[in-house]
């Protein structure tokens, strides 16, 4: 096992840099996300940590040492491709043990370890199989497998369930989640999926634009957004944000009651004010802040109702409880009390704290 560190690390493409100069610790036997939408360098950056891509400045160390020039099988680490890249004419077993195809280890010792590696997995009655036999889930396990049986100081996984459906990525999420309890490697994982962030890591590292924006725990990231894409991006649904202003103590927002609230530590001027649809309740206006707005959709879940509604031109989702369905076109008012209120600058969206 071993620890990352990234160093002002920076990746250009000719005259466009993909990679800022980013810094990050990434410590022995962490399980860390890096998470934003398509094109935020986060696939880059785990390339250049992988040795798939060459680093144009800065330093990487793994286990303390400076790996910028090592080839990719110098730095005995293992990357989970998002294609799973396992081989349809080999069996299961040939697929696992590719990686140790150059080791220096007797054929019972390979032998030994391709069978260690599955019952990991939960596949040693699969071995003889081919890849087209097997379901998705199984053949990202398959994927997984090649990656450990050469025992890596760190594993590094690039959207692996993205090719998955819904169902499949959930209990994925878990047996990698089990996986890495079990083994205490250090993984780096890369996904635009902020579930997949929140209900995997250990921490987050939210990516923008080749730049980091903020480095958490899954609940700090939640509670604490630094800016307003932080805080829209970590949260499903995304936060809602309504226009405000702050004058003396008072908040004050287009078709929205605010009672009880003390803005008198928070500089005056125009704000956004978030609030997460699931403190927004539909029901009676209280102390808090309180909308009235029409139902334009709704979607029960079962457990729970989003109650999508139009306050003043502007859309913000609400919940209900399950049993409750507002009609669309009728009017409802949503409530969310104090001290579940984010308020954020108008002009550059940091987060100016909570209400």
């Amino acid at each position: 096992m071993a620890n990352i560190e990234l160093q002002g690390l920076v990746k250009t493409y000719g005259k466009t840099t993909a990679v800022h100069g980013i810094d990050l610790d990434i410590a022995d036997g962490e399980f860390v996300v890096l998470v934003g939408p398509s094109g935020c360098g986060k696939s880059t950056t785990l390339r250049m940590i992988a040795g798939l891509e060459d680093i144009s400045g800065g330093t990487l160390k793994i286990g303390g040492e400076v790996v910028n020039e090592r080839e990719p099988k110098q730095r005995n680490i293992a990357m989970v491709f998002q294609n799973y890249a396992i081989y349809p004419h080999l069996s299961v077993a040939q697929n696992i043990g590719f990686g140790l195809y150059t080791a220096k280890l007797s054929k019972a010792d390979k032998d030994q370890r391709i069978l260690a590696t599955a019952k990991t997995l939960g596949m040693e009655d699969l071995l003889a199989r081919r890849p087209s036999e097997l379901s998705g889930g199984q053949r990202q396990r398959v994927a997984i497998g090649r990656a450990m049986v050469r025992d890596p100081v760190a594993f590094l996984f690039d959207e692996p369930l993205s090719n998955l459906d819904a169902q499949l990525r959930s209990q994925m999420r878990i047996e990698i989640k089990r996986l890495h309890q079990r083994l205490g490697t250090t993984i780096v994982y890369v996904t635009h999926d902020q579930i997949e962030a929140m209900t995997m890591a250990d921490k987050i590292v939210v990516m923008r634009d080749g730049r980091i924006l903020q480095v958490g725990t899954p609940t700090e990231l939640y509670e604490s957004p630094v800016d307003v894409f932080t805080a829209r991006f970590i949260g499903s649904p995304s936060m809602n944000l309504l226009p405000g202003k702050i004058a003396g103590a008072a908040l004050t927002a287009p078709g929205v009651a605010i009672a009880g609230i003390d803005a008198a530590t928070i500089a005056s001027g125009n704000v956004l004010i978030g609030v997460r649809p699931h403190d927004l309740v539909v029901g009676e206006a209280g102390t808090g802040l309180s909308v009235s707005g029409l139902v334009t959709a709704v979607e029960p879940l079962g457990s729970e109702t989003l109650v999508h509604l139009d306050i003043a031109g502007t859309e913000v989702i609400a919940t209900a409880p399950g049993k409750v369905v507002p009609k669309v076109n009728t009017t409802v008012i949503a409530s969310a009390l104090p001290g579940s209120l984010y308020l954020f600058s108008a002009a550059d969206e940091r987060s100016l704290g909570r209400l």
